[in-house]
Formats: structure tokens, C-alpha cells, sequence
């Protein structure tokens, strides 16, 4: 586990995970648990030594898309909680749909879980597994309960199945296929391994209760027949698993101790407790048993996270790619400037609940503010840039075609140095910096107004000149003379307006893309409706600004705060030194506050 990514002496606020992990630690519940050191089943873990681990838990990805914010709340709350607790977390892939899964996604959130900050690292293992390895221990499962009774063949289509399945109101009705012999299934499900039978033609399903009010315990699917290729094991297999009853086998053959899932597996539970307590019993697998625990899914206003519809974004080119800066999608916020501590900050005060919660997308805003704070360097920037003229430069500075000035890196952390630029008698200020008719309250540039220019001069406008539009194409202004920055006539003259400015001569012309968030609406899908309708048509808007020439050393993915207007990124991807990209992350205040 990464110490950058966890702090362990921290408070942590208590919620029902953690009094749950005490109890079972207070207890001795797994205590007396043994680990071979990888997966296995009981006997490959009999003779073993006690589990170095005290807990272990597992973020169990399906490798079907990009790992999106919501993904980033369990990460941190199963690594996070192994590493409290003097445990071990798993990075596990549960990849047992080959017709969705692709290496690529492997690839991507391997990364990702990297990025926030997570190792997967401990006591001389790296315990990064995959469901598909297991495959081989799932089918000699089935078979075990085929031969316990506890499995049957069925060869009804999935219409019939589902019109016998029953609903909350109505018990279901048995198969016809429910009572044939145990050596008939265990013949049957062979042919079905051997691939004598069609995709879709006879399932494997578990022999519990057809009149249970759990309608997940009537008689569950555990096999399907399925001619697909996948990214682990090739072609070897025709039948996979369904994810509900491979997924308990993982945890088990795993030693996991506490399984932690989201809300909707809260009716899964009573299965995944049978299945795991029939294999046991049937001396499969050891015990202790993990232990499934529930808790509410996080989501964010402002944001869509169900795969189906981010790969609709994608697809129909509404962004640019999965890892557009406008996706939460941990590619996008990696490239939008957000930071791996403000994402695990915001997962851990956001906390732990029983019900699913909706958190403002502000709150992570906050968590990434506080973080850049303390170590984004400032620099000047001007997004929509107006020249100034300073027309008596030569009878204040003479032939001097710039003046030197300075400005701390960071105005609390000295060991970062200063940056250096220089005022010349034309300068580049933003366009609202100036007004020819200002309203009340207004204290920038205004005819016969003052205003200091940062880190420069008190400067006092004349006028402005015009385009043949009537546009202003320039402000006027003079210099008051002896009123440099850090002089002792420096506040000689007050002034109400400080305004920020980049000098002519050297500004660093860049590519500024001004991201904010991709919906105009808390929840756009809410109520069913067409989440593509209030897509937020300013989402992404491309200006030419010109910076501080500060920044030209600054590298790709380097964070910095344009004084005034918010904090940006250098472009992972496109930003160049030659050709400057910057990501807008943030504002310094939230802009959508109601």
C-alpha cells in the first residue's frame, strides 16, 4: 500500500464497515484463518501458516469499461480499509463475460488503481488475480453440487424459464428438468463443457427454493453455454459462470474476509452465503466463510456513470474519447488536473452509508481546491486578452524596453523560488478588466481611474481607442511614477483595483480549453429522461490566451493556479513546449453555486 495514498495515523470517522471489521477482529473471527501465500481451495491452504493479513478485502472490477468516479469510492474504501486494519487488499478482475471484456480495460484500470495512489503489494506477493484463473476450481464446484443434489440441467428456453421464475407475488414453478437423477445432470452438463450443445440451449442452475420470496434463490443460473473467445483463456472454454456464483467462489478461494459490495447485492447475499456454505460443507473450501457487507453507492450531481451511456458519449463523439477532461471517468479526471489525493479525500469524507447517497459534484471541487492550494505554483494568465498602452513608458523609464519584475512562485512556500517577467510599455490585460461607462462598484480601468498592475505599477487611464467597428481595441493609460512594487513608493498612492497582466514583449501565446461540467442538469437522466438533452453546450470552450513566460518550462500534467481565474493543467496528452495546451481543472470558487 502506498504511503502517499494513506495516511495511517489519521482519524478516521467510525461508520458500519469499520464497527463491523472491529467486532469480527475483537471476536477472533479469522483468527485462526490459514493462507498458502495465492488462491486456492481448502486443501491448498490446510497445511499453510495463520494469514499474515488480519483482514482482506478486494476491488473486483469487471473489465468491461474505464473506471469512473463511482469505482473510486469502493477503491478507496477496500484498500483503505485493508491497510487500517492491518490488512490486505486484492485487485481482482472479475472477467467472466468474455463478450464484454477486452485486455484494454484490463490495462486502464490497472493503471487507474495505481494513480489514485494503491498497491496491491504485501508480504512478498502481489495479489492481483484473475476470476478466469479459477475457472477450472468453478467447474469441479458444479460438479460437486450436481452430485449433492444441489444442481440440475435445464433445457427450457429463457422465455419459459422466466415465465416459471414466479414474481414477488407468485411463487415460481419447477422445471420439468428439475428432478432428473443426478448422474443424468452431471452426463448432461459434461456434454455442455464438451461443446455438444447450442449457445442458449440448457443452463446449469442451483437447486434451492422455487417458492422462496427471494426470488434470487429460485433456482439461480450458475452455467451458460457461451462460444466466445476470451482475453485469459482463449478458446479452451464453451460454458462460463455467471457472475453471482462465481463471484463468492473469488472471494472464498481468495481468503477474503470481508466481501464490501454496493446496495444492489444486497439480495445476493442469502445465495452467496448457500453456495459458499454447500462448498464448504462438501469440504471445498475453509473456513471462515467471507462475509458479504452492503453499502450505498456514491453518485455525483452533474454526472453520468452507468457504462451504457458514457460508451453512447463516446461513441456518437458528444467527447473525445474516454479520456476526454470532461468524462468522470478517471482517465478524463487524471487529464483534467484533478489529483489522486483529492479523490480519495473526497471518498473518505463522504463516508460510508447503508443507502445509496447523492453527493454535489462541488464537494470534490472543494477536496481538489484545498489540495492544489498548498502546491500549485501561481502565475499570470490573460483568457481574453485587451493591449494597454502606457503612453509616457519613455518619460518614466527612459529608453528601457522593459522593466525587470518578480513574484513568489507560491505566496507560502518560499523553497519554491520566484518567477521572473518583465512590464514594457505594452501590456496584454483581460477585456472586463476595462469599462468606458463603468457600473457602481467597479474599480478597474475606467478613464481617470488608478489601478495597481501586479507585481508592477499604479497606472492611471486616459481613454481607449477603437476599431473601425467601435470596438476598443487598446486601452490608455500613464504610469504614476515611483510607485513600483516593493519600493518604498509603492503605496504612496492608494488605489481600490489590482488587476492581473502579461507584458507584450514576452507573452507565451497558448491553446486554453475552458472545461465545466458536461450536463446543466443535477441528475440528467432523472425520471427517464434523454440525458443527451442537457448536455451543457459550454462544456468546452478553446480561447488563445497569452501567459506569464514563467510558464514555458512547466511539463505536461504540471499544475498551476492562473491568478484570478482558477487552476489549470499542461495537456497530458497535447501540450507541447512549442505549442502550449492548458486544461482549465477548476475555478477558485464554485461557479454553480445556487
Amino acid at each position: 500500500m502506498s504511503t502517499a495514498a494513506h495516511d495511517p495515523n489519521a482519524a478516521k470517522a467510525s461508520n458500519f464497515l469499520r464497527q463491523a471489521i472491529e467486532r469480527d477482529l475483537d471476536a477472533g473471527v479469522y483468527a485462526s484463518r490459514r493462507f498458502a501465500g495465492s488462491p486456492g481451495d481448502a486443501q491448498h491452504h490446510a497445511l499453510a501458516p495463520i494469514d499474515p493479513a488480519r483482514i482482506r478485502t478486494r476491488f473486483p472490477p469487471e473489465p468491461n469499461g474505464y473506471l469512473h468516479v463511482g469505482h473510486a469510492k469502493s477503491v478507496c474504501l477496500n484498500f483503505g480499509l485493508a491497510a487500517d486494519y492491518g490488512g490486505v487488499c486484492h485487485l481482482r478482475f472479475d472477467d467472466t463475460n468474455p463478450e464484454k471484456e477486452e485486455q484494454e480495460y484490463v490495462d486502464a484500470i490497472i493503471e487507474m488503481v495505481h494513480w489514485l495512489g494503491w498497491s496491491w503489494d504485501a508480504h512478498g506477493t502481489r495479489h492481483l488475480y484473475y476470476a478466469s484463473n479459477y475457472f477450472d476450481f468453478m467447474y469441479r464446484a458444479a460438479e460437486h453440487l450436481i452430485e449433492a443434489g444441489l444442481a440440475y440441467v435445464d433445457e427450457q428456453s429463457a422465455d419459459e424459464m422466466r415465465a416459471r421464475r414466479g414474481d414477488f407475488n407468485t411463487p415460481g414453478v419447477d422445471s420439468p428438468f428439475r428432478g432428473r437423477s443426478r448422474e443424468a445432470n452431471l452426463a448432461r452438463f459434461r456434454e455442455m463443457r464438451d461443446g455438444r450443445h447450442a449457445d442458449g440451449s440448457m443452463v446449469l442452475r442451483a437447486k434451492i427454493d422455487m417458492g422462496s420470496p427471494n426470488i434470487n434463490l429460485r433456482d439461480p443460473t450458475l452455467y451458460r453455454v457461451k462460444r466466445a473467445t476470451h482475453h485469459n483463456t482463449g478458446d479452451r472454454w464453451c460454458i462460463y459462470p455467471m457472475y453471482t456464483y462465481a463471484h463468492p467462489i473469488e472471494d472464498a478461494l481468495e481468503n477474503i474476509t470481508h466481501s464490501i459490495c454496493t446496495l444492489e447485492f444486497e439480495d445476493q447475499r442469502p445465495f452467496y452465503d448457500w453456495l459458499l456454505e454447500s462448498l464448504a460443507a462438501g469440504g471445498l473450501l475453509q473456513r471462515p466463510l467471507p462475509r458479504q457487507i452492503e453499502f450505498g453507492r456514491l453518485n455525483l450531481t452533474y454526472v453520468i456513470t452507468s457504462k451504457r451511456k458514457l460508451k453512447q458519449l463516446v461513441d456518437e463523439r458528444h467527447v473525445e474519447g474516454w479520456d476526454d477532461p470532461r468524462l468522470p471517468t478517471l482517465a478524463g479526471m487524471r487529464r483534467r488536473g484533478y489529483t489522486p489525493a483529492s479523490i480519495r479525500k473526497m471518498a473518505e469524507d463522504t463516508g460510508a452509508s447503508k443507502t445509496n447517497i447523492w453527493v454535489d459534484y462541488g464537494v470534490l471541487d472543494i477536496a481538489l481546491r484545498d489540495d492544489l492550494e498548498g502546491q500549485a505554483p501561481r502565475a499570470m494568465a490573460v483568457i481574453d486578452p485587451l493591449k494597454l498602452k502606457l503612453t509616457n513608458w519613455t518619460e518614466v523609464f527612459g529608453a528601457a524596453a522593459a522593466e525587470p519584475c518578480q513574484a513568489p512562485a507560491h505566496p507560502h512556500r518560499p523553497e519554491l523560488g520566484v518567477r521572473r517577467f518583465a512590464l514594457g510599455p505594452e501590456v496584454w490585460i483581460e477585456r472586463d478588466d476595462f469599462a468606458e461607462a463603468p457600473p457602481k462598484g467597479f474599480f478597474r480601468l475606467f478613464p481617470g481611474n488608478k489601478v495597481r498592475l501586479k507585481y508592477g505599477v499604479i497606472i492611471e487611464c486616459t481613454g481607449c481607442e477603437k476599431d473601425g467597428d467601435g470596438r476598443v481595441s487598446a486601452v490608455l493609460a500613464q504610469v504614476v511614477p515611483d510607485t513600483r512594487s516593493g519600493t518604498p513608493g509603492a503605496d504612496a498612492v492608494k488605489v481600490k483595483g489590482t488587476i492581473t497582466w502579461v507584458g507584450a514583449h514576452d507573452a507565451l501565446a497558448a491553446e486554453v480549453r475552458l472545461y465545466d461540467r458536461l450536463f446543466t442538469e443535477e441528475q440528467p437522466d432523472a425520471g427517464g429522461r434523454d440525458f443527451l438533452s442537457v448536455l451543457n453546450p459550454r462544456s468546452k470552450v478553446v480561447v488563445q490566451a497569452l501567459l506569464e513566460p514563467s510558464l514555458a518550462a512547466l511539463p505536461a500534467d504540471g499544475k498551476v493556479q492562473f491568478e484570478r481565474h482558477g487552476y489549470f493543467v499542461a495537456d497530458r496528452i497535447d501540450h507541447r513546449p512549442d505549442r502550449p495546451v492548458f486544461n482549465r481543472i477548476t475555478g477558485l470558487k464554485d461557479s454553480w453555486t445556487r
